[in-house]
Protein backbone atom coordinates (compact mmCIF):
# COMPACT_ATOMS: atom_id res chain seq x y z
CA UNK A 1 0.00 0.00 0.00
CA UNK A 2 1.43 3.54 -0.79
CA UNK A 3 2.57 5.55 2.08
CA UNK A 4 1.77 9.02 -0.27
CA UNK A 5 -0.97 11.38 1.44
CA UNK A 6 -4.27 11.71 -0.37
CA UNK A 7 -3.87 14.67 -1.72
CA UNK A 8 -8.02 16.04 -1.40
CA UNK A 9 -6.94 19.38 -3.94
CA UNK A 10 -7.29 18.50 -7.69
CA UNK A 11 -4.45 19.40 -9.95
CA UNK A 12 -6.34 21.41 -11.94
CA UNK A 13 -7.07 23.32 -8.83
CA UNK A 14 -3.87 23.21 -7.59
CA UNK A 15 -2.66 24.96 -10.66
CA UNK A 16 -4.66 27.97 -10.54
CA UNK A 17 -4.08 28.49 -6.77
CA UNK A 18 -0.30 28.30 -6.85
CA UNK A 19 -0.62 30.12 -10.57
CA UNK A 20 -2.48 33.06 -8.73
CA UNK A 21 -0.39 33.03 -5.60
CA UNK A 22 0.40 36.71 -4.72
CA UNK A 23 4.00 36.33 -2.84
CA UNK A 24 6.10 39.57 -1.36
CA UNK A 25 9.16 39.42 0.55
CA UNK A 26 9.35 41.59 3.51
CA UNK A 27 12.46 40.64 4.53
CA UNK A 28 15.58 38.79 3.74
CA UNK A 29 18.71 38.33 5.27
CA UNK A 30 21.88 36.24 5.28
CA UNK A 31 22.59 34.45 8.60
CA UNK A 32 26.02 33.05 9.98
CA UNK A 33 26.13 31.43 12.84
CA UNK A 34 29.84 30.60 14.38
CA UNK A 35 30.13 27.11 16.24
CA UNK A 36 29.15 27.55 20.57
CA UNK A 37 26.59 30.84 18.88
CA UNK A 38 23.39 30.95 18.74
CA UNK A 39 21.39 33.52 16.71
CA UNK A 40 17.54 34.32 17.78
CA UNK A 41 14.85 36.16 16.41
CA UNK A 42 11.48 36.69 18.12
CA UNK A 43 7.50 35.87 16.67
CA UNK A 44 6.52 37.87 14.02
CA UNK A 45 2.71 37.82 12.00
CA UNK A 46 3.75 36.70 9.21
CA UNK A 47 5.74 33.08 8.16
CA UNK A 48 9.40 33.04 7.88
CA UNK A 49 11.58 30.85 5.59
CA UNK A 50 14.79 29.33 6.09
CA UNK A 51 17.16 27.60 3.84
CA UNK A 52 20.46 26.02 4.95
CA UNK A 53 23.37 26.68 2.46
CA UNK A 54 26.09 24.64 4.44
CA UNK A 55 26.99 23.50 8.06
CA UNK A 56 25.36 21.58 10.62
CA UNK A 57 23.20 22.92 13.33
CA UNK A 58 19.84 23.11 14.99
CA UNK A 59 17.03 25.13 14.26
CA UNK A 60 14.48 25.55 17.55
CA UNK A 61 11.11 26.83 16.42
CA UNK A 62 8.51 28.16 19.49
CA UNK A 63 10.62 26.83 21.88
CA UNK A 64 9.34 22.85 21.52
CA UNK A 65 9.97 22.02 17.60
CA UNK A 66 13.73 21.01 17.39
CA UNK A 67 14.95 20.80 13.86
CA UNK A 68 18.47 19.15 12.60
CA UNK A 69 20.11 21.49 10.08
CA UNK A 70 22.30 20.02 7.48
CA UNK A 71 22.69 21.43 3.84
CA UNK A 72 19.79 22.14 1.88
CA UNK A 73 17.20 21.65 4.58
CA UNK A 74 14.23 24.02 3.43
CA UNK A 75 12.10 25.08 6.92
CA UNK A 76 8.98 27.01 7.21
CA UNK A 77 8.27 28.55 10.69
CA UNK A 78 4.22 29.39 11.20
CA UNK A 79 3.37 33.10 12.10
CA UNK A 80 4.36 34.52 15.30
CA UNK A 81 6.40 31.69 16.38
CA UNK A 82 10.04 32.47 17.82
CA UNK A 83 13.07 30.92 16.75
CA UNK A 84 16.65 30.18 16.66
CA UNK A 85 19.63 28.80 15.26
CA UNK A 86 21.81 26.65 17.58
CA UNK A 87 25.52 25.68 16.71
CA UNK A 88 27.22 23.30 19.55
CA UNK A 89 30.76 24.15 20.31
CA UNK A 90 32.91 21.47 18.24
CA UNK A 91 34.11 19.87 21.38
CA UNK A 92 32.52 16.50 22.77
CA UNK A 93 31.28 18.41 26.26
CA UNK A 94 29.28 21.09 23.99
CA UNK A 95 25.96 21.98 25.42
CA UNK A 96 23.05 24.42 24.12
CA UNK A 97 23.13 26.02 27.74
CA UNK A 98 26.51 27.43 27.15
CA UNK A 99 25.78 29.20 23.66
CA UNK A 100 26.73 32.54 23.25
CA UNK A 101 23.27 34.58 21.74
CA UNK A 102 22.63 36.91 19.36
CA UNK A 103 19.20 38.58 19.01
CA UNK A 104 18.84 41.11 16.74
CA UNK A 105 16.34 44.17 17.37
CA UNK A 106 13.92 44.34 14.37
CA UNK A 107 12.33 47.85 13.47
CA UNK A 108 8.97 48.72 11.22
CA UNK A 109 11.68 49.85 8.86
CA UNK A 110 13.39 46.38 8.12
CA UNK A 111 9.96 44.64 7.11
CA UNK A 112 9.87 46.79 3.45
CA UNK A 113 11.76 44.30 1.07
CA UNK A 114 14.60 45.14 2.23
CA UNK A 115 18.48 42.86 2.93
CA UNK A 116 20.09 42.01 5.69
CA UNK A 117 23.54 40.56 6.97
CA UNK A 118 23.13 38.61 11.11
CA UNK A 119 25.91 37.40 12.28
CA UNK A 120 26.60 35.58 15.63
CA UNK A 121 30.41 34.78 16.13
CA UNK A 122 33.19 36.59 15.80
CA UNK A 123 34.81 34.01 13.41
CA UNK A 124 34.55 31.59 10.87
CA UNK A 125 30.51 30.75 10.83
CA UNK A 126 29.30 26.92 10.51
CA UNK A 127 26.48 27.33 9.79
CA UNK A 128 25.11 30.04 6.88
CA UNK A 129 21.39 30.57 5.87
CA UNK A 130 19.29 32.32 4.26
CA UNK A 131 16.02 33.63 6.24
CA UNK A 132 13.26 35.79 5.52
CA UNK A 133 9.60 36.94 6.35
CA UNK A 134 7.20 36.85 2.87
CA UNK A 135 3.56 37.06 2.40
CA UNK A 136 1.80 34.46 0.03
CA UNK A 137 -2.13 35.24 -0.47
CA UNK A 138 -4.92 35.97 -2.27
CA UNK A 139 -6.07 39.47 -1.78
CA UNK A 140 -5.63 41.03 2.01
CA UNK A 141 -7.92 37.97 3.59
CA UNK A 142 -6.79 34.62 2.23
CA UNK A 143 -3.09 33.70 3.80
CA UNK A 144 -1.69 30.62 2.35
CA UNK A 145 0.36 29.97 5.52
CA UNK A 146 -1.89 32.05 8.14
CA UNK A 147 -3.31 28.55 9.82
CA UNK A 148 0.18 27.00 9.75
CA UNK A 149 0.82 26.18 13.69
CA UNK A 150 4.07 23.77 13.56
CA UNK A 151 6.91 24.20 11.06
CA UNK A 152 7.29 22.78 7.98
CA UNK A 153 10.37 20.65 7.10
CA UNK A 154 11.71 19.27 4.02
CA UNK A 155 15.27 18.16 2.76
CA UNK A 156 16.13 19.02 -1.24
CA UNK A 157 18.79 18.55 -3.63
CA UNK A 158 21.58 21.18 -4.85
CA UNK A 159 20.25 20.32 -8.05
CA UNK A 160 16.42 21.69 -7.36
CA UNK A 161 18.70 24.81 -7.29
CA UNK A 162 17.00 26.71 -3.95
CA UNK A 163 19.67 28.03 -2.88
CA UNK A 164 20.38 30.19 -6.43
CA UNK A 165 17.10 31.37 -6.11
CA UNK A 166 16.73 32.73 -2.43
CA UNK A 167 21.07 33.86 -3.19
CA UNK A 168 19.72 35.29 -6.55
CA UNK A 169 16.54 37.28 -4.52
CA UNK A 170 19.17 38.82 -1.98
CA UNK A 171 21.18 40.35 -4.40
CA UNK A 172 18.51 41.88 -6.35
CA UNK A 173 16.84 43.49 -2.93
CA UNK A 174 20.62 44.46 -2.62
CA UNK A 175 20.93 46.21 -5.87
CA UNK A 176 17.23 47.79 -5.65
CA UNK A 177 16.82 48.14 -9.64
CA UNK A 178 14.42 48.48 -11.49
CA UNK A 179 11.71 45.88 -10.67
CA UNK A 180 13.24 44.73 -7.89
CA UNK A 181 10.00 44.20 -6.21
CA UNK A 182 8.64 41.46 -9.64
CA UNK A 183 11.51 39.79 -9.84
CA UNK A 184 12.27 39.13 -5.83
CA UNK A 185 8.33 37.94 -5.79
CA UNK A 186 9.12 35.88 -8.95
CA UNK A 187 12.13 33.92 -7.17
CA UNK A 188 10.09 33.73 -3.65
CA UNK A 189 7.26 31.93 -5.60
CA UNK A 190 9.59 29.54 -7.44
CA UNK A 191 10.53 28.91 -4.30
CA UNK A 192 7.24 27.92 -2.62
CA UNK A 193 5.99 26.08 -5.93
CA UNK A 194 8.80 23.88 -5.71
CA UNK A 195 8.39 23.39 -1.79
CA UNK A 196 4.41 22.94 -3.15
CA UNK A 197 5.39 19.97 -5.62
CA UNK A 198 7.18 18.23 -3.39
CA UNK A 199 4.10 17.93 -0.81
CA UNK A 200 2.98 15.41 -3.21
CA UNK A 201 5.21 13.11 -2.94
CA UNK A 202 5.79 13.36 0.87
CA UNK A 203 4.99 11.64 3.47
CA UNK A 204 4.59 14.24 5.76
CA UNK A 205 0.61 15.10 5.49
CA UNK A 206 1.99 18.75 5.97
CA UNK A 207 -0.06 19.82 2.51
CA UNK A 208 -2.93 19.36 4.40
CA UNK A 209 -1.99 22.02 7.30
CA UNK A 210 -2.94 24.81 4.84
CA UNK A 211 -6.76 25.35 5.17
CA UNK A 212 -6.91 26.76 1.48
CA UNK A 213 -5.66 23.48 0.16
CA UNK A 214 -7.68 21.11 3.27
CA UNK A 215 -11.20 21.19 2.08
CA UNK A 216 -11.41 20.43 -1.75
CA UNK A 217 -14.97 21.45 -2.16
CA UNK A 218 -14.53 25.02 -0.64
CA UNK A 219 -10.87 25.08 -2.43
CA UNK A 220 -12.77 24.29 -6.07
CA UNK A 221 -15.01 27.15 -5.30
CA UNK A 222 -12.27 29.48 -4.60
CA UNK A 223 -9.89 28.42 -7.05
CA UNK A 224 -13.18 29.71 -9.68
CA UNK A 225 -12.90 32.92 -7.63
CA UNK A 226 -9.14 33.59 -7.88
CA UNK A 227 -9.36 32.52 -11.69
CA UNK A 228 -12.28 34.95 -12.69
CA UNK A 229 -12.53 37.48 -9.90
CA UNK A 230 -14.63 39.88 -11.84
CA UNK A 231 -17.63 37.02 -12.78
CA UNK A 232 -20.60 37.26 -11.49
CA UNK A 233 -20.42 35.04 -8.64
CA UNK A 234 -22.99 35.14 -6.07
CA UNK A 235 -23.09 32.54 -2.77
CA UNK A 236 -25.91 30.57 -4.56
CA UNK A 237 -22.99 29.73 -7.49
CA UNK A 238 -20.07 29.59 -5.48
CA UNK A 239 -21.98 26.90 -3.15
CA UNK A 240 -23.18 25.25 -6.43
CA UNK A 241 -19.53 25.01 -7.82
CA UNK A 242 -18.80 23.40 -4.61
CA UNK A 243 -21.97 21.03 -4.79
CA UNK A 244 -22.84 22.23 -0.87
CA UNK A 245 -25.87 23.70 0.14
CA UNK A 246 -25.71 27.66 0.80
CA UNK A 247 -25.53 26.94 4.13
CA UNK A 248 -22.76 24.57 4.48
CA UNK A 249 -21.09 26.08 1.68
CA UNK A 250 -20.91 29.28 4.03
CA UNK A 251 -19.74 27.79 7.17
CA UNK A 252 -16.96 26.14 5.71
CA UNK A 253 -15.75 28.62 4.11
CA UNK A 254 -15.84 30.99 6.60
CA UNK A 255 -14.02 28.14 9.11
CA UNK A 256 -11.56 27.72 6.29
CA UNK A 257 -10.53 31.57 5.76
CA UNK A 258 -11.74 33.34 8.11
CA UNK A 259 -14.44 35.64 6.53
CA UNK A 260 -17.36 35.41 4.56
CA UNK A 261 -17.19 34.20 0.81
CA UNK A 262 -18.40 37.56 -0.92
CA UNK A 263 -15.91 39.53 1.63
CA UNK A 264 -13.08 37.29 0.23
CA UNK A 265 -14.09 37.93 -3.29
CA UNK A 266 -14.32 41.82 -3.05
CA UNK A 267 -10.30 41.35 -1.63
CA UNK A 268 -9.38 39.34 -4.67
CA UNK A 269 -11.61 41.93 -6.67
CA UNK A 270 -9.40 44.84 -5.40
CA UNK A 271 -6.12 43.05 -5.65
CA UNK A 272 -7.05 42.77 -9.20
CA UNK A 273 -8.17 45.81 -9.87
CA UNK A 274 -4.71 47.27 -8.20
CA UNK A 275 -2.49 45.13 -10.75
CA UNK A 276 -4.63 46.59 -13.39
CA UNK A 277 -4.63 50.38 -12.11
CA UNK A 278 -0.40 49.74 -11.86
CA UNK A 279 0.08 48.86 -15.46
CA UNK A 280 -1.73 52.22 -16.06
CA UNK A 281 -3.41 51.33 -19.59
CA UNK A 282 -7.41 51.04 -18.65
CA UNK A 283 -9.89 53.41 -18.12
CA UNK A 284 -11.50 53.21 -14.67
CA UNK A 285 -14.51 52.14 -16.27
CA UNK A 286 -12.58 49.33 -17.74
CA UNK A 287 -11.34 48.45 -14.63
CA UNK A 288 -14.57 48.55 -12.51
CA UNK A 289 -16.10 46.30 -15.07
CA UNK A 290 -13.21 44.10 -15.40
CA UNK A 291 -13.16 43.17 -11.63
CA UNK A 292 -17.48 42.76 -11.61
CA UNK A 293 -18.66 46.38 -10.91
CA UNK A 294 -20.97 47.68 -13.17
CA UNK A 295 -20.88 51.06 -11.63
CA UNK A 296 -17.52 53.27 -10.66
CA UNK A 297 -19.00 54.80 -7.80
CA UNK A 298 -19.56 51.63 -6.31
CA UNK A 299 -15.99 50.15 -7.79
CA UNK A 300 -14.97 53.34 -5.52
CA UNK A 301 -15.78 53.06 -2.72
CA UNK A 302 -14.80 49.05 -2.40
CA UNK A 303 -11.40 50.33 -3.35
CA UNK A 304 -11.52 53.39 -0.97
CA UNK A 305 -12.38 50.75 1.86
CA UNK A 306 -9.64 48.41 0.92
CA UNK A 307 -6.99 50.90 0.40
CA UNK A 308 -7.62 54.04 1.99
CA UNK A 309 -7.23 55.82 -1.17
CA UNK A 310 -9.48 55.56 -3.86
CA UNK A 311 -7.97 54.62 -7.60
CA UNK A 312 -6.98 57.86 -9.02
CA UNK A 313 -4.97 58.49 -6.45
CA UNK A 314 -3.83 55.00 -5.92
CA UNK A 315 -2.60 55.32 -9.93
CA UNK A 316 -0.77 58.58 -9.12
CA UNK A 317 1.20 57.27 -6.71
CA UNK A 318 1.44 53.53 -8.15
CA UNK A 319 3.12 56.15 -11.36
CA UNK A 320 5.07 58.45 -8.94
CA UNK A 321 6.87 55.03 -7.49
CA UNK A 322 7.70 53.66 -11.21
CA UNK A 323 9.29 57.47 -12.35
CA UNK A 324 11.44 57.46 -9.06
CA UNK A 325 12.54 54.24 -9.54
CA UNK A 326 14.04 54.92 -12.54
Amino acid sequence: MSNRPKIQVACAELEVLMMTLEVDIVLLAECLVEAGWRLSFPGFGMPAIHYNLSGIGEMVVGGEHRIPLAPHTLVITPPGQPFRIDVLPGTSDGSAAGLKQVAPQLSPDDFSGSAHRFVAGSGDSEVMLICGYFRASYGTSINLFQSLSTPIVERFDPRDELDHKLKAALAEIGAQQVGVGAMTATLMKQVLITLLRRSLSSTELWLERFATLSDRQVARALASMVARPGAPHTVASLAEAACLSRSVFMSRFSTAFGSAPMVALRQLRMRHAANLLKTDILSMEQIARAVGYSSRSSFFRAFQRTYGKDPTDFRKAAAGKVRAAS
